[in-house]
């Protein structure tokens, strides 16, 4: 999922051009990865744009800030606004939003207490995370451990944690595959690079939880209110390499990915390689839910302009 450059960045509390968004080479966050940052997406509706659990997401900003902490000089607020701002300068419609926050350069010491910290919010027009996601993925289980919660708590989403990521993704595209599972430091399944996942058997959904070393996701979440919704039986369980060689089907869940199949795991086929009913069933309506087709989940949208007939 590559961007396109849009015209502009908000950064450290007003709007500025793309191109002017720059950050000195010895920040700390870039040194070593000391940041925090979130993934959102924007969605077109019939009353203009709107960002999708953009609450949610902002909530999960602090908290990472406050488990490193990264005194984000900003409300909640002022970059709820901002966001929707940066939507409607950029004239967005679907649109990727990238909130982030990072020590800023002050010092070579790995201490933090000396440095400034630096807001940024991207936004960019919207693509495919993964090429292949609508006739499903073809996934491996990485011979990469995910970190343990012990040494670096994997429901916050901090910068630095996702070198692991990249090593497994990488891996696993240079082997043919389109992304990897990792397993934990107790030898069961964690979660995708970049993705939470879920197993369905006997027509009910299973995924794991914080203890499994995962990100707490919020569409995972919104999944799991959807299943409930649509009276789909649903177990927080630690999952297992034999539970997925079981499973009558499979997907991922986040941001980017939204819900995506996956067809094959090493070789083995899930689901007669395509997206099985209960899985269709919850994207198609997690997609009417994003883009304010169903009433029951308005409340999860950030409208960017006012609504029609507000």
């Amino acid at each position: 999922m590559g961007f396109t450059p849009t015209d502009f960045i908000w950064f450290n509390g007003k709007l500025i051009p793309w191109g002017e968004a720059k950050v000195h080479v010895l920040a700390h966050g870039l040194q070593y990865g000391t940041g925090v940052f979130e993934g959102m997406k924007s969605y077109p509706t019939a009353d203009g744009p709107a960002i999708f659990r953009l609450d949610a997401h902002l909530e999960r900003l602090y908290k990472s800030a406050e488990l490193y902490d990264l005194a984000i000089p900003y409300s909640q607020a002022t970059l709820t606004d901002a966001s929707l701002e940066l939507v409607r300068a950029n004239k967005l419609e679907a649109a990727y939003l990238r909130p982030v926050a990072f020590f800023d350069a002050a010092t070579l010491s790995v201490w933090t207490k000396e440095c400034p910290v630096t807001v940024a919010i991207a936004a960019v027009p919207t693509g495919k995370y993964l090429a292949n996601a609508d006739a499903g993925v073809r996934v491996t289980v990485s011979p990469i451990r995910k970190f343990d919660n012990s040494a670096m708590p994997a429901w916050a989403k901090a910068c630095g944690q996702y070198i692991n990521s990249a090593r497994a993704v990488n891996d696993a595209q240079r082997r043919g595959f389109d992304e990897a599972l990792l397993l934990n430091s107790q030898g069961l399944v964690a979660e995708g690079s970049g993705e939470n996942l879920f197993l369905v058997k006997d027509g009910s959904i299973v995924t794991n939880d914080k203890d499994a070393s995962i990100l707490m996701g919020v569409t995972r979440a919104s999944i799991l209110e959807i299943a409930r919704d649509l009276g789909i039986a649903a177990r927080i369980s630690p999952i297992s390499v034999e539970d997925l060689m079981t499973a009558d089907e499979l997907f991922f869940t986040g941001t980017a990915v939204e819900v995506t199949a996956i067809r094959e795991i090493d070789g083995h086929v899930v689901s007669g390689g395509k997206p099985g009913p209960v899985t269709r069933r919850i994207q198609d309506t997690f997609n009417q839910a994003v883009r304010g087709q169903l009433p029951q989940y308005r409340h999860w949208l950030a409208f960017v302009r006012q609504e029609v007939g507000a």
